[in-house]
């Protein structure tokens, strides 16, 4: 009787849970069966759901439900706290398994070279989502210090840091926060902040139910100069094109037209401001420098040679996010990805890497929603298959899954599971009963460990 198709998911947030969906979706689930291990370098499951989502987005974290489906499953195993490539190599993935899938997602900040940038008080979005996120590998302390600050960036990630930034700690008390994070947001002294973006209002890449979340806070006033609101053929072309992006020009509009009002943190959403410099003064943030553009038809803009100086303490660059470049195999450093054709890696000599895939945005790049991933994964996963059909996957020597077990054991390596994710979920939720909150995060590695059985 024929084995399982045997194989290991490097990173278990939605890219990763994805593509162990459709391999439990395929034919060869049935016959003859599949056994997929899931590993992940946190102790917790979920990746980007757990620690890149703002803890005031619970119908966002909500996907969790229908991840938490999938790992239910009795043919998926999670390997937390196990380390790609420290704790477990390409080649030892391959004694083990028939097929590999790298989901590892992107967690870094892609640079803004722009002079200034290293200045004291100039942060990368990434680390400043980590701190509030409670990622256990991040300082359990952040300097907010600054009454106004800039927030470089039009996209959800931008969204999420200025809300976070302009909101109260007592608004954000009611989510999962963990105590150092409310300590820190209590002490949080900014009054105003300024979003930037170097184009118009139809290429803002805010989603339309994000943007409006902004303006339901009793504390933030949203402010939109109506000298931003301009649009060309090819911002008129885009708008007929995406309901999205003509949904959020006309929730721009309507907040340039009305009256400010007394909310007492400010947030201004400007455009047409392209971030030229960041202000230092004896090593530290004093201010940014924009340059205005102008549209030049297509949508896209250019400089007008008119500069401004805003007077801000803080700069937080969110960007873009950007892949960790992963030993043993191929990497773009333009795109920060892994090469690939179909999910199928491939080598410089334009080869296939035997038994070797990539889903998520390790394979494409940071841009889309979470549910962008799922087709994604289907695409990879069906020529994951389509490999194995036609006899192209590199035989495992040790394909028994107690295998795995043994070399964990051998190596020392503390490992949770995913009967672990229930204890630690259960001990979360204990700890936010006492004060009637869903959770409240834990935050240090090893406490999570401990409630893991690790």
């Amino acid at each position: 009787m024929p084995r399982p198709l045997r194989v290991a998911i490097v990173g278990s947030g939605p890219a990763g849970i994805y593509a162990a969906d459709a391999l439990l979706k395929s034919e060869v689930a049935a016959d003859p069966g599949v056994s997929i291990d899931i590993f992940e370098r946190m102790p917790a499951p979920f990746g980007l759901i757990r620690y890149g989502v703002a803890p005031d987005h619970p119908r966002i974290k909500g996907i969790i439900t229908a991840l938490h489906q999938v790992l239910d499953k009795p043919q998926i195993r999670l390997f937390g706290n196990v380390n790609y490539p420290t704790d477990v190599s390409l080649d030892d993935l391959r004694a083990f398994y028939d097929g590999v899938i790298f989901a590892t997602g992107a967690t870094a900040d892609r640079d803004l070279k722009v002079p200034g940038f290293e200045l004291d008080g100039s942060y990368g979005a990434a680390d400043f989502v980590a701190w509030y996120d409670g990622h256990p590998d991040y300082p359990r302390t952040w300097p907010l210090e600054a009454e106004k600050v800039a927030v470089l960036g039009v996209g959800n990630v931008a969204l999420d840091i200025a809300r976070v930034l302009a909101k109260t700690a007592d608004e954000l008390l009611p989510t999962e926060i963990p105590p150092n994070v409310y300590e820190g947001l209590k002490a949080n002294k900014a009054l105003e902040v300024h979003v930037f973006g170097r184009r118009g209002p139809a290429q803002a890449k805010f989603s339309p139910m994000e943007l409006r979340e902004l303006d339901h806070s009793p504390n933030i006033e949203v402010i939109v100069d109506p000298e931003d609101i301009d649009y060309d053929e090819g911002s008129i072309a885009t708008r007929r094109g995406n309901k999205q992006a003509d949904m959020v020009a006309k929730t721009l509009e309507n907040w340039a037209i009305r009256d400010v009002g007394d909310r007492p943190h400010k947030l201004f959403l400007h455009f047409f401001e392209s971030p030229s410099e960041i202000l230092g003064e004896d090593g530290k943030v004093v201010g940014l420098r924009t340059e205005r553009t102008a549209l030049d038809g297509t949508g896209n803009v250019k400089g007008t040679g008119e500069f401004k100086d805003w007077d801000v303490q803080a700069v937080y660059r969110a960007v873009g996010y950007l892949s960790d470049q992963l030993p043993k195999l191929p990497w773009d450093i333009d795109s920060g990805t892994v090469p690939d054709r179909g999910g199928r890696v491939i080598q410089e000599s334009g080869e296939h890497l035997h038994s070797t895939y990539v889903t998520g945005w390790i394979r494409r790049g940071p841009v889309g929603l979470i549910g962008h991933t799922k087709g994604d994964a289907n695409e990879t996963v069906a020529n994951l298959l389509d490999d194995y059909a036609n006899g192209r996957l590199q035989t495992p020597a040790s394909p028994a899954p107690e295998a795995v077990d043994a070399f964990l054991a051998e190596r020392n390596v503390r490992f949770t599971t995913w009967d672990g994710w229930y204890s630690l979920d259960a001990a979360e939720k204990a700890l936010g009963v006492p004060f009637g909150r869903e959770r409240i995060k834990l935050v240090e590695r090893e406490d999570m460990l401990r409630e893991s059985g690790a």
